[in-house]
């Protein structure tokens, strides 16, 4: 969509200027209004979407005017003014009608009124705006948006955002395109998913998760298995992600808070000191935070047992990443409460910025180099071992896909909060779609594969085999599929045709996998059957089996609910998008990272002190409590508001008076039980990191830079020597106790023959053989 050098009325006069409406864009990203409302669709869900809400008013007040003035069919007029594109590609210049202009006027003070509201009724600071040239640059923002939203692209009959949003009073209503491609979205789906089901069929028995050719094996208890520097020194990084993740967690229950009681948090006014856009940045910015912590900490902590021995100063070099991350988090978090605040100038580097990198520009770019640090650190542990590796083996792999993590976070910064709308919607959710549901994705077949490899459990060639599939499929559909997000940012029909296609071919390797872990699940308790000493990881593998059910759910149903064209065209912003959100985002890539936490602090905490139990009442607590989040409020929510935006309007269901409707209040309200067990389940994990911080310390053998295998393989001779070692000890301690009863028992578990006549000869009691005369004497 066009980006108007200026917007004059028809005599003349400047409205705005394209400056003026950069200037508001980075306004709106500064003050954390992205955070609270948002524009076409994008942002967050509690305040009103500002692209229908200015649409809505001001053609409402211009129908009032028509109809005033006497004019036959002021709606048709309305919608006639609108629809008409007005703007001159070679000057630069968008004319407006004096509707147009006044509507403008009216919206500047709206506007001034509502961001100048002297108490905290709607969840913001008190006069959180009052500057007019700033409530002027803001309007003007809005009102390009809208003027995109309902006016013709040249040479069609819809808008420049593909007719959205729905809006009667201008024509705005669903197109054949969203129509047309989301039928065929649902073609591919199925279509799709029978192909994988038959090759499936066809070849299962050589592709996926299979344990059968493994050998038995002698699994190294954790206080066996050495430990280097650096992998004790992620505990730092293990330990720090679980206090942020509780942190993060309690900013949601107090964002969903807000939805029920604007002015106050049990009542506590929050709206001054955190208000509820800051505390969503806060929110979002935290997941973000602590996930990808926990991949930087697994990666560092896998790093020796691949390359089995470490390079010198690799802990030093650990701490100092950790600290640098702790900079970057705390600073992050400082300078995002200015800026909403309005202490820090709007579009400056320590400004805060789009929603999921809100981070200021100066920490985006510390994050990106303390990523890349990151990298560099992974490369010069696996340094020798890679001289010695072919490419397409697993040490490489997990090399390319860790380097992919900072390559492709890096792409978020040519967003910047001056860039044209369009454009930086397309590369914000290069880190948003593309980083997170490809490259980390990837990155988590990987980290997962080589674990069971290192634990023994899968041979080297078969996770290969799975690393390569998944890079096809996730490839397939994750990377064109990342136009889903941009149906209505002003790109062309094009965007809306492939997202539709390649987003519904992002479920199927979702669904292998969800298939497959089955399989995944099962390659533990075969160890069990087999093992000599207890399997260590039960409830780290419990979490990762988690994730895939998550994948499916979350990212797969969830997803593809939202990402087909009528759907979205009807919910984006809704509560649905919040749904698919949290089951994507905690299901996935949080249960990942306590997994591999989980995993880490194993080795580290005595086996003596390992609380098992409560890792298992964590991971049931974790998953109940999400599982009633989504499906006891966010998805009935989502559904109701999606119903009222078809029948009665989209602006009417992002509207704050039908989010506080009693029905949807309780709703909100019926949370709090699920909210309340998932905070507990994070108690045990606190706990973890408490034993992780007191025993990481402690010395091992491994501070020479060697590490050991996680595993032994158990030879038939070897097993049988188990086994007759099993046999003799059972022997001896049944002829030392003192009981008779139990030595009876001994003698009833011996061997019977298989003759009636040496089973009778067995029972007879022996006597003497010395005493003729005692019948059951031996006849010697």
């Amino acid at each position: 969509m066009p980006l108007p050098d200026k917007i004059v009325a028809e005599d003349g006069t400047v409205v705005a200027t394209g400056e003026d409406i950069t200037r508001g864009q980075e306004i709106f990203n500064a003050r954390g209004l992205q955070e609270y409302g948002s524009v076409l669709g994008h942002g967050a869900y509690l305040g009103p979407d500002w692209t229908a809400e200015y649409l809505r008013v001001t053609t409402d007040r211009a129908i009032e005017q028509y109809t005033n003035d006497g004019v036959q069919d002021p709606q048709q007029a309305v919608e006639d003014e609108w629809r008409t594109n007005r703007y001159d590609e070679e000057t630069g210049t968008l004319t407006w009608t004096p509707t147009q202009v006044d509507g403008f006027n009216h919206m500047e003070s709206y506007y001034s009124d509502f961001f100048g509201e002297p108490t905290t009724k709607n969840g913001l600071p008190a006069n959180m705006i009052t500057d007019q040239d700033q409530i002027h640059d803001l309007t003007a923002f809005y009102a390009w948006t809208a003027w995109a939203g309902s006016t013709d692209r040249p040479g069609h009959d819809y808008s420049y955002t593909n007719n959205w949003p729905a809006e009667p009073n201008v024509g705005n209503t669903a197109t054949a395109d969203l129509m047309i491609w989301s039928v065929l979205s649902l073609v591919v789906l199925l279509g799709g998913i029978g192909v994988l089901f038959a090759v499936y069929g066809r070849w299962s028995a050589k592709i996926g998760w299979h344990g059968d050719d493994a050998p038995i094996l002698d699994f190294r208890q954790p206080g066996e298995v050495r430990l280097t520097p650096s992998q004790r020194m992620t505990v730092l990084f293990f330990s720090t992600i679980i206090v942020l993740f509780l942190a993060q967690a309690l900013l949601g229950a107090l964002t969903e808070h807000y939805r029920v009681e604007l002015t106050g948090f049990f009542g506590f006014d929050m709206s001054q000191i955190l208000p509820y856009n800051l505390a969503r940045t806060w929110h979002v910015q935290l997941s973000l935070f602590w996930t990808a912590a926990g991949f930087l900490a697994a990666g560092i902590f896998l790093t020796p047992f691949i390359a089995r021995r470490e390079p010198k100063k690799q802990g030093l070099l650990t701490v100092l990443l950790y600290v640098a991350v702790v900079i970057v988090v705390v600073g992050t978090l400082l300078t995002t409460f200015l800026s909403v605040h309005g202490i820090t100038e709007p579009g400056s580097w320590l400004s805060q910025q789009w929603e999921y990198l809100d981070l200021p520009r100066l920490f985006q770019i510390l994050l990106t180099v303390g990523m890349f640090i990151w990298i560099a650190i992974v490369y010069r542990g696996m340094r020798a071992r890679l001289r010695g590796e072919h490419k397409g083996n697993m040490p490489w792999l997990f090399f390319f896909a860790g380097l992919a993590i900072p390559a492709f976070y890096a792409v978020g910064m040519l967003a910047s909060t001056d860039t044209h709308f369009s454009v930086a919607d397309f590369w914000r959710f290069w880190v948003v779609h593309l980083w997170v549901e490809d490259f980390l994705e990837l990155f988590t077949t990987v980290m997962v594969a080589y674990i069971f490899v290192l634990l023994g459990v899968v041979r080297e060639r078969i996770a290969i085999a799975i690393i390569y599939m998944d890079i096809i499929l996730y490839s397939v559909g994750g990377v064109i599929g990342t136009m889903h997000h941009l149906y209505f940012s002003g790109t062309p029909v094009e965007h809306m045709a492939l997202g539709a296609f390649f987003s519904a071919a992002e479920v199927i390797p979702l669904t292998f996998l969800t298939v497959e872990a089955w399989g995944f699940m099962q390659l533990g308790s075969r160890q069990h059957s087999n093992r000599t000493k207890p399997f260590p990881h039960r409830w780290a593998v419990m979490f990762l089996v988690s994730v895939g059910f998550w994948n499916f759910l979350g990212a797969g149903i969830f997803g593809f609910l939202i990402n087909m064209p009528i759907v979205s065209y009807y919910q984006i912003g809704t509560a649905l998008t919040a749904n698919h959100a949290h089951g994507a985002m905690m299901g996935v890539y949080g249960f990942l990272a306590i997994g591999m936490a989980v995993f880490a602090l194993r080795y580290v905490i005595p086996p003596e002190k390992w609380p098992e139990k409560w890792m298992g009442f964590s991971f049931w607590a974790l998953n109940i409590g999400l599982l009633w989040m989504v499906f006891v409020s966010l998805m009935p929510l989502g559904v109701a508001q999606l119903y009222h935006s078809v029948s009665e309007g989209y602006y009417e269901a992002r509207s704050l008076g039908y989010l506080t409707e009693p029905g949807n209040v309780v709703v909100e309200w019926l949370r709090m039980p699920g909210d309340v067990i998932f905070l507990v389940g994070i108690v045990p994990l606190l706990y973890l990191a408490f034993l992780g911080l007191k025993y990481f310390l402690r010395k091992s053998p491994g501070e020479d830079g060697t590490t050991t295998p996680l595993y032994e393989e158990i030879t038939p001779a070897k097993l049988a020597e188990f086994d007759a070692e099993e046999r003799v000890e059972a022997t001896a301690t049944s002829e030392r106790t003192p009981y008779r009863s139990d030595r009876q028992l001994r003698e009833a578990d011996k061997p019977r023959g298989r003759y009636r006549s040496d089973r009778e000869a067995q029972d007879r009691p022996m006597g003497r053989a010395d005493d003729p005369d005692d019948p059951n004497s031996s006849d010697l």
